[in-house]
C-alpha cells in the first residue's frame, strides 16, 4: 500500500514540476502557493504543525495558529516551485539580483583563514539556497541531508541538490557522520540543519520543551577547535531573499557539548520568532 501511495506522490510531484517549467518562476510560484494554501491543511502533517505551534506558542489562539499554518503552506508551495529553477538561482547574476547577502565579510574571513567551519541553520524559506550560496561564494562545503521517505522521488531531489545546490551531499545517519568527518579533516566545511528530531543526540530545551537535538556541531567544534556559523534566510516579495551570516561562535573549553547545543537551540528559536510562518512546522520535532 505504501508503494502505491509513494508512486502516486511521485507522479503528482513530477506533474507539478512540468507545470512549473511551463509557467515560469513567477507564475508557478503564484500557482503553487495558492495550491498548497488550499490543499496543505488537508495533509496529515497539518495536525503535527498545529501541535508544534501550540508547544512553541501556548498563548496563541486557534485562529492565529491557522493563519500561521496557512502562510507556512504558501511558503512551502513556493519552495517546491523554486526547485525547478535552481539552475537559475545558481547563476551568479541571477543570484545577486534575488539574494541579498548580509555580513559577507564572515565568508571572506573563512576563505582567508582556510580552515573548515560548521554552518548551522533550520528549514527556513528556501533553505536549499543557503548551501548553494555558501558554495558559490567560494567555500568548500559538504551538506548533511535527510533522504525523503519516498524512494521514487528521492533520486530526483538528490540529483537536483548535487547538480545545483552543493556538490558534496552526505546522508544523515551514523555512516553520514563518518563521511562528514572525512570531509572535515580534508578542510571542507559542513552545513547541517539542526531543527529536526534525531535518534542520536541529547534532550535539550527547545521553546522550553525537551527535544532530541543533534550534538554534531558541538562535538566537531570542540574536537577541531572550529567556529560555528549560524545562517538565516528570509523571504521577501515571493522569490527574493536576504541571506544573513551571524558572528562565529568560538570554541570555549569551559562549555560542554550540552551547553553549546542549548545555545544553538536558542539561536534557532530566535530565528523562528523573527518570521514564524517562514519555518516549516511539519517536522515532528518534539516526539
Amino acid at each position: 500500500m505504501k508503494n502505491i501511495s509513494y508512486f502516486f506522490q511521485y507522479i503528482s510531484i513530477m506533474f507539478l514540476f512540468l507545470i512549473f517549467k511551463i509557467l515560469g518562476l513567477k507564475f508557478s510560484s503564484i500557482f503553487s502557493s495558492f495550491f498548497f494554501r488550499i490543499f496543505g491543511p488537508l495533509f496529515r502533517s497539518n495536525d503535527t504543525s498545529d501541535a508544534n505551534i501550540k508547544r512553541a506558542f501556548p498563548k496563541l489562539k486557534s485562529k492565529e495558529r491557522k493563519n500561521m499554518i496557512r502562510d507556512m503552506w504558501k511558503n512551502y508551495g513556493i519552495i517546491l516551485a523554486e526547485y525547478m529553477y535552481m539552475k537559475d538561482f545558481r547563476k551568479s547574476n541571477a543570484a545577486n539580483n534575488k539574494i541579498n547577502i548580509k555580513n559577507k565579510y564572515i565568508i571572506e574571513d573563512i576563505i582567508r583563514n582556510n580552515k573548515p567551519v560548521i554552518f548551522i541553520s533550520g528549514h527556513f524559506n528556501n533553505f536549499e539556497l543557503m548551501a548553494m550560496q555558501i558554495e558559490s561564494l567560494g567555500v568548500q562545503l559538504a551538506t548533511i541531508y535527510r533522504p525523503l521517505n519516498n524512494y521514487f522521488l528521492n533520486p530526483v531531489m538528490e540529483k537536483i541538490r548535487e547538480k545545483y545546490i552543493c556538490k558534496y551531499q552526505v546522508k544523515k545517519g551514523i555512516s553520514g557522520t563518518k563521511e562528514i568527518l572525512k570531509f572535515f579533516k580534508k578542510g571542507i566545511s559542513m552545513d547541517l540543519m539542526i531543527d529536526q528530531r534525531v535518534s542520536e543526540g541529547i534532550k535539550c530545551k527547545f521553546f522550553g520543551v525537551d527535544a532530541m537535538t543533534t550534538t554534531i556541531p558541538a562535538q566537531f567544534s570542540k574536537r577541531f577547535n572550529a567556529d560555528i556559523i549560524p545562517v538565516y534566510i528570509e523571504r521577501h516579495n515571493s522569490n527574493n531573499f536576504t541571506l544573513e551570516f551571524f558572528k562565529p561562535i568560538k570554541p570555549n573549553d569551559d562549555e560542554s557539548v550540552f551547553d553549546i547545543t542549548l545555545k544553538l537551540n536558542k539561536i534557532l528559536e530566535n530565528m523562528i520568532l523573527k518570521n514564524p510562518e517562514q519555518w516549516i512546522w511539519t517536522h515532528n520535532r518534539w516526539k
